[in-house]
C-alpha cells in the first residue's frame, strides 16, 4: 500500500488489490442521492459497514478509498452512500463494483473458522492421497458453503462440512476430504451428459 497520505487522499496502489478481502458487492443504485444496495460477503456485516468506515473499490485499474457516510439496513442487505458520490449518475459508476478491505482489519476468527481467501488455492486431496485440484472460490451463504475445485476433470464442488472436509491446514495449503461415494464423479458424469 501507498503511505497514508495516498489512502486519505483516496487512491492505493493497484497492486494491494488482490491482497484485499472481499466484503461485499454493490447490486445497484438506491434512490436519487447516490446511495447503493451490497450483497455482503462477510459474516460481520453490521461490523463492517458502519458510517465513517473505509471500503474499497477497483475501478478501471484504479483502486479508490471509499469513505461510509450513511448505513442502514434493508432486509438484511446493507444500503450505503459514499462521500462525494451524491446523485444517481455516480453511484451507477460503482454498480457491480466489488468492495474490500485489507486482511489485517478483518476480525479474528475462532478456531475451525476461515475466511474465503484462506482457502481458495488451497490443494485438495483425498484422505487415500488423490489430488483432486485446487480451491478457486468458494460459494454460498448461510445455508452452507462449498468449495469451487479446479480439477484435471473439471470442476468438482465439494461442500464445505466437517464430515467431508476433515482436516484444512491453511499454512500448509491443503484441504484433505472424505468425498460421499459418487461425489468426485458428478462432473464427470454432468459433462458427458
Amino acid at each position: 500500500m501507498e503511505s497514508p497520505d495516498a489512502v486519505a487522499m483516496g487512491t492505493v496502489e493497484a497492486a494491494a488489490w488482490d491482497a484485499m478481502a472481499v466484503v461485499g458487492q454493490i447490486a445497484r443504485v438506491h434512490g436519487l442521492r447516490g446511495q447503493v444496495i451490497v450483497n455482503p460477503e462477510t459474516d460481520f456485516p453490521r461490523e463492517r459497514f458502519r458510517a465513517g468506515g473505509l471500503l474499497f473499490v477497483n475501478r478501471l485499474g484504479a483502486v479508490r478509498a471509499l469513505t461510509l457516510t450513511t448505513v442502514r439496513f434493508h432486509h438484511d442487505r446493507p444500503v450505503i452512500g459514499f462521500e462525494g458520490i451524491d446523485d444517481v449518475d455516480a453511484a451507477a459508476t460503482l454498480a457491480g463494483a466489488e468492495l474490500r478491505v485489507p486482511v489485517e482489519e478483518l476480525p479474528r476468527l475462532p478456531d475451525g473458522a476461515f475466511y474465503r481467501h484462506h482457502l481458495v488455492g488451497c490443494q485438495v486431496v483425498t484422505e487415500s492421497g488423490t489430488t483432486v485440484g485446487l480451491v478457486r472460490a468458494v460459494e454460498g451463504g448461510a445455508g452452507g458453503h462449498r468449495l469451487v475445485v479446479a480439477g484435471d476433470s473439471g470442476e468438482v464442488l465439494v461442500p464445505l462440512a466437517a464430515a467431508i472436509c476433515t482436516a484444512i491446514d491453511i499454512a500448509a495449503g491443503r484441504i484433505v476430504i472424505a468425498p460421499p461415494e459418487g461425489l468426485l464423479d458428478l462432473n464427470t458424469k454432468a459433462r458427458a451428459g
